[in-house]
């Protein structure tokens, strides 16, 4: 697939661009995988330009999962160049903790009229990073938040647990539960420890235009269904401009994915691959399938209606 490629330095952000074939006014700024050109984000673009939108995928760095104070102000920088090229319309999708960086940016930039979070946090926390450290996989970094503004942190409920009880206390978990990962521990027990202050909830009331949330309440990462439900309750005690639409689902895990991008992503075996990463979809295999399934025919609706709208 063609495309064309952004670097912080010459570009401000760090992304690619993919024109979809019939061409289109309308573009998803798309944070979905380790990477803007890898095998998720690929996936992504693919489902996305089938339904006749323009996809500027984005991350951090090359093949970095790891979020600590990433600067929003590349996504500012990001919607200036898609309204410049021909996009009318500008659209965010992101799903787990990129789930979360769409809310906050879209709360933020009001030029962003379709935002669409996949099990995402109603909250900032701590900024993390990813690879080998004494012996773990993943770290919180001290001091930092997931995301900043034009140099400044914003707030975050810092984690209870710090290098290495972080991950020790994740792996334990997983290993207990038999998920590939499970962190709702680690998200629990920190809100318990801290709870969240007014200042460190996404203002999600600011968000112009379309909010579609999804989530299950079997997420084995965070609990997205709590967290989406207090957004509602959030939204309907505040005075809003978007019109929120809600996604929660009893069975679907953390890969709350239209089934459709998720099997451009895994061809064979997909649904074997989610019952092997969580032990939710080997219970409910038919329900997380189902859950899957209907993500894609609302989606897509929405979608169209975005695309469609005045």
């Amino acid at each position: 697939m063609k495309h064309l490629h952004f670097d912080v330095g010459t570009a401000g952000f760090y992304g690619a661009y993919w024109a979809c074939a019939g061409g289109s006014d309308c573009a998803v700024v798309a944070m979905i995988g380790d990477d803007p050109e890898d095998r998720l984000a690929r996936s992504a673009v693919k489902w996305l330009c089938g339904y006749g939108v323009n996809v500027l995928t984005m991350s951090p760095a090359k093949k970095d999962y790891g979020h600590h104070n990433y600067p929003l102000e590349r996504v500012e920088t990001a919607i200036s160049w898609l309204k410049a090229n021909g996009n009318r319309k500008i659209g965010i999708a992101g799903a787990s903790t990129t789930g979360t960086l769409a809310l906050t940016a879209a709360a933020m930039f009001p030029d962003i009229t379709l935002t669409i979070a996949m099990t995402p946090s109603d909250f900032v926390w701590q900024g993390f990073l990813q690879g080998k450290r004494d012996g773990c996989k993943e770290w919180p970094v001290e001091d930092e938040s997931l995301f900043s503004y034009r140099g400044k942190p914003l707030p975050y409920m810092p984690f209870c647990y710090q290098h290495p009880d972080y991950w020790h206390c994740v792996a334990a978990e997983s290993k207990r539960t038999g998920d590939m990962v499970n962190s709702r521990k680690l998200f629990d027990d920190s809100e318990t420890a801290h709870p969240i202050e007014p200042e460190e909830y996404i203002p999600v009331e600011n968000i112009r235009g379309k909010l579609l949330l999804i989530g299950a309440e079997d997420d084995a990462l965070w609990d997205t269904a709590k967290y989406i439900r207090r957004m509602e309750k959030r939204l309907a005690e505040k005075p809003h401009e978007c019109e929120i639409e809600t996604m929660v689902y009893a069975h679907g895990t953390h890969f709350v994915f239209p089934e459709g991008m998720l099997k451009i992503m895994l061809p064979i075996g997909s649904g074997l691959f989610v019952k092997f990463a969580f032990q939710a979809a080997k219970k409910y295999p038919k329900e997380c399938r189902q859950t899957r399934i209907d993500i894609e025919k609302r989606m897509c609706r929405v979608l169209a209606e975005w695309k469609g709208a005045k």
